[in-house]
């Protein structure tokens, strides 16, 4: 196992997240199959991994619950464990100090090793820069009584986003948990997010680095690319590879739903093998034939005609991603923006499009990108359906009837 240097801790490469159990059967009221996942976690450990990634409302909230049962087991010096603050959840009756020692209850500990803000992005980000609520300040509270060794956050916002997090609160953060992998480098502009990390002297810890286990197959063809140059490489490896040759990348996290998935894993962290420049391009490549993205350059002309004053490359690249795969992060994106923000709020009089350089049907492109969003789950519905679920639960770890 790889492991890096954290603040005198040393820490698997490879993290396991919490998120995506193996469960009992499918579908929404699918249970997490306890069993499988002690089995899971017993291997990881004998191994070498030594990081466990969970959050409050993971699995219907149970995710805390069932790690801390496995964990248990094991000396508490011999892993790190991390959960996160639910922020976009929060309620006027539900003071942060309810839901950290809850969250102490359900996972069975003393001290989280690490501990997170969750999700920071548009709308959060109100929410825990807002004094009235006292977050940070609380959790730096329970950093000083021990109770939290190290303070983070994790995000899904814009890079201008986490930038106004930081201008804020950077000097209280120790890392900065992203969505980072060689698809989203230029997709989610994740590589403006990593450079900014890296600027604030802040480690970055990686989500989703094989994008869900849409990185996990190609086409035949990018495989076959791949293979030529790597043939002892599985496919995967390759997004995690990509992420070895980036020297601010602390962990690595990986949301393993079965054996063969964390078996694969370790080999590929057995050892550090971070791909070369030539073996970069070639993947970057690949990603560029994975993408069908408008060619927005962001000048800006199409704002200074826009009589909505949208901000129309934002939009484009939110758009992008959607011409990808629709994600619920695009929608958790636009719902964090006014009404008269959003591409809804096109007129379609076409004065952007007269004045692109790159000839972009902007209007149409915006009618298609609203009818997109209409058929998404949107995070605005998610989160009031978590407040509600919250307001309906007891503290301390019990669930409500």
């Amino acid at each position: 196992m790889i492991y890096k240097d954290f603040k005198g801790e040393k820490l698997s490469a490879l993290g396991f997240g919490t998120m995506r159990m193996p469960l009992n059967g499918t579908g929404p009221e699918a249970t997490v199959d306890e069993t499988q996942m002690s089995k899971m976690v017993a291997y990881a450990i004998e191994h070498g991994v030594n990081y466990f990634d969970t959050a409050y409302s993971y699995h219907r909230f149970e995710s805390e619950h069932i790690i801390g049962r496995i964990l248990k087991h094991y000396p508490r010096t011999s892993f790190h464990l991390a959960t996160k603050f639910p922020g976009h959840a929060i309620l006027p009756t539900y003071e942060p100090e309810r839901i950290f020692e809850e969250q102490l209850v359900k996972c069975g500990v003393d001290y989280f090793d690490f501990y997170m803000l969750h999700n920071v992005y548009e709308n959060s980000i109100k929410t825990y820069l807002n004094p009235k609520w006292g977050i940070v300040d609380y959790l730096l509270e329970q950093k000083k009584a021990g109770q939290i060794h190290h303070l983070g956050f994790s995000a899904h916002g814009r890079a201008e986003t986490i930038r106004q997090f930081l201008d804020v609160y950077g000097d209280k953060m120790e890392f900065g948990q992203i969505e980072l992998n060689y698809l989203d480098w230029k997709l989610q502009d994740a590589k403006a997010k990593y450079e900014l990390l890296t600027e604030r002297g802040l480690p970055v810890w990686v989500m989703e680095p094989v994008r869900g286990g849409g990185l996990a197959k190609l086409s035949a063809e990018n495989e076959a690319k791949l293979k030529a140059v790597r043939p002892d490489e599985s496919i995967p490896a390759w997004a995690f590879r990509w992420l070895q040759a980036l020297q601010n990348v602390k962990i690595v996290l990986s949301g393993m739903s079965n054996m063969q998935q964390v078996e694969d894993n370790i080999e590929t962290f057995s050892a550090g093998k971070p791909l070369n420049t030539k073996e970069r391009k070639l993947l970057e490549g690949v990603a560029a034939s994975m993408m069908d993205m408008l060619p927005c350059t962001a000048c800006r002309y199409c704002c200074t005609e826009c009589p909505k004053k949208l901000d129309i490359p934002m939009l484009l690249s939110l758009y992008n991603e959607c011409r990808f795969e629709p994600a619920l992060t695009v929608s958790m994106n636009v719902d964090a923006l006014a009404p008269e923000q959003r591409p809804s709020a096109c007129i379609g009089c076409g004065n952007c499009k007269k004045v692109c350089p790159q000839g972009i049907d902007i209007p149409e492109a915006m009618k298609t990108f609203q009818a997109i969003l209409e058929k998404l789950p949107h995070w605005e519905a998610m989160g009031k359906d978590m407040r509600y679920r919250l307001q309906g639960r007891k503290t301390m770890g019990h669930e409500a009837s």
